[in-house]
C-alpha cells in the first residue's frame, strides 16, 4: 500500500503529505457530478417553442402531484399565501379563477373629475363610477367575509325597524352574509322579519334614557360592549347606522375597510369654519378653527370589528370625562366622532351618496342617492 501511495505521489508529482487532501477533493469532486447529473434529470422535458401546459415531470418526481392534488392547491385569504391544504379546513378556499371581463382601467383618464375621490391620506373617497361592485364582491365572496348591520331602536324609534329592515333585504350587502344587530329598550316591539339565506337578524337588550340627547350620548358605549359580547365572535366588519332611514339603491362591500366614515350631507361642500365641530376648549370633542378634514356624519360609519371597538372606546371615555366637567358636546356623538377622525384618520370615506336627505335637493355630482332620511316629526318621535 505504501509502495502504491508512493508510486501515486511520484507520478503525479504531489508530496506523501498532500495525499489525504487530494483524496478529499476527488471526493468532494465526485459527489458535485453525481449531484449535478441527479438534478438535470428532474427538469422537465422540453423542446424550444413547446407550451407551458405540455411541460411534463419525469414520473418518479411527479407522483405526488396528481389532478386531484392539484384542485386543492388553494389560497389563504387572510396571509395570501399558496400552500396544500386540506379540504376541510374553513380558513382555505380553493382558487376559483371565474371570467373577469370588464372594461379595462385606463392609466391616463380619471373616472371622475368634478369631485375628490382620494385624499391626502391616500384614502378613497367613494362615489359613484369611482369601482367595479362585480369585481368587489369577487374579492369579499372569496374571503367568506360576514357584515353586522347595527341600528338604535329605542323608545318611539321601533316604528322605523319595519321598513329599514325591508329595503336593507332589497339593497344592502345583497349575496353577502348579513347580522342585524337591533340594540333596542323594548324586544317586543320588534317585528318579525323573513330574511335571504344567510342573514338573521340578532336582537341585543339596552336601557332606555329619558332624553334622546342622553340615547345619542350612549350609543358609543352600547355599540363598545356589543363589541367586545356579541360582535368579536359573529362578524367581520361593523357598519353602525341610522334606523330611521331607509336604503333606496345598492350599499355593498365598496364601503368596507378598517376604518370608514361618511361625508355629511350638509357640510361636504363646506370649509372649515362652516363646520359645526366642538369648538370648546374645555371639551374633549374641541377641534380649533384652524385644524379638521372633513365633517363626518354620526349615522354611517364603521369598519372591522376590533377597529369599531377601539373607535367607541375612546369615544365613550372622552364623553364620560366631558360629563364629569358638566360639559355635553354640540353635537353628542357625532362630535367626538369627527374628534376621533381627526387624529385617527378614516382608510375610507364614503360619498353623501350614503346619507342623503332630499329636503336639501339634489345636486349634480350625486349621481346616486342610496340611504335616505325617511320624513318624520322629529319633535313626535325624540320626546317621550
Amino acid at each position: 500500500m505504501r509502495a502504491a501511495l508512493t508510486w501515486i505521489s511520484s507520478a503525479a508529482s504531489i508530496q506523501p503529505r498532500w495525499i489525504p487532501w487530494f483524496l478529499v477533493g476527488l471526493t468532494f469532486f465526485t459527489a458535485f457530478t453525481w449531484t449535478s447529473w441527479k438534478m438535470s434529470q428532474m427538469r422537465p422535458r422540453t423542446t424550444p417553442g413547446m407550451p407551458l401546459r405540455d411541460l411534463t415531470f419525469p414520473e418518479q418526481y411527479s407522483s405526488n402531484y396528481t389532478e386531484e392534488n392539484l384542485r386543492n392547491i388553494c389560497v389563504c385569504p387572510e396571509y395570501n399565501a399558496t400552500e396544500e391544504c386540506s379540504t376541510d379546513s374553513d380558513r382555505w378556499r380553493e382558487i376559483q379563477l371565474p371570467s373577469m371581463n370588464y372594461a379595462q382601467p385606463a392609466t391616463l383618464t380619471q373616472s371622475r373629475t368634478d369631485v375628490l375621490t382620494l385624499t391626502p391620506w391616500f384614502a378613497p373617497i367613494v362615489w359613484e363610477g369611482t369601482y367595479n361592485l362585480d369585481i368587489l364582491n369577487e374579492q369579499f365572496k372569496r374571503m367568506n367575509v360576514s357584515i353586522g348591520l347595527t341600528v338604535f331602536a329605542i323608545k318611539k324609534y321601533t316604528v322605523f325597524l319595519q321598513h329599514f329592515i325591508e329595503t336593507a333585504e332589497k339593497f344592502f350587502m345583497v349575496g353577502h352574509k348579513v347580522n342585524y344587530y337591533v340594540l333596542t329598550d323594548q324586544p317586543d316591539q320588534v317585528p318579525e322579519f323573513t330574511l335571504a339565506s344567510g342573514r338573521r337578524l340578532v336582537i341585543i337588550k339596552v336601557s332606555g334614557y329619558k332624553r334622546w340627547q342622553e340615547v345619542s350620548m350612549r350609543r358609543m358605549e352600547m355599540i363598545h360592549n356589543a363589541s367586545r359580547e356579541t360582535f368579536i365572535n359573529e362578524v367581520d366588519y361593523i357598519v353602525s347606522v341610522d334606523v330611521d332611514m331607509e336604503f333606496t339603491d345598492l350599499v355593498g362591500v365598496e364601503i368596507l375597510s378598517e376604518r370608514f366614515g361618511t361625508l355629511h350631507p350638509g357640510f361636504y361642500r363646506g370649509q372649515r369654519p362652516d363646520f359645526t365641530y366642538e369648538r370648546r376648549p374645555q371639551s374633549e370633542a374641541c377641534i380649533p378653527g384652524d385644524e379638521g378634514d372633513f365633517y363626518y356624519a354620526g349615522g354611517f360609519f364603521g369598519g372591522s370589528v376590533r377597529e369599531v371597538n377601539q373607535l367607541t372606546r375612546q369615544c365613550h371615555k372622552a364623553m364620560m370625562r366631558d360629563k364629569e366637567r358638566g360639559i355635553e358636546a354640540i353635537w353628542h356623538d357625532e362630535s367626538y366622532l369627527n374628534k376621533y377622525f381627526l387624529y385617527h384618520k378614516p382608510t375610507k370615506i364614503l360619498s353623501p351618496e350614503y346619507l342623503w336627505d332630499n329636503g336639501i335637493g339634489s345636486p349634480a355630482v350625486l349621481k346616486k342617492k342610496r340611504f335616505m332620511a325617511v320624513k318624520k316629526n322629529h319633535a313626535a318621535i325624540r320626546n317621550k
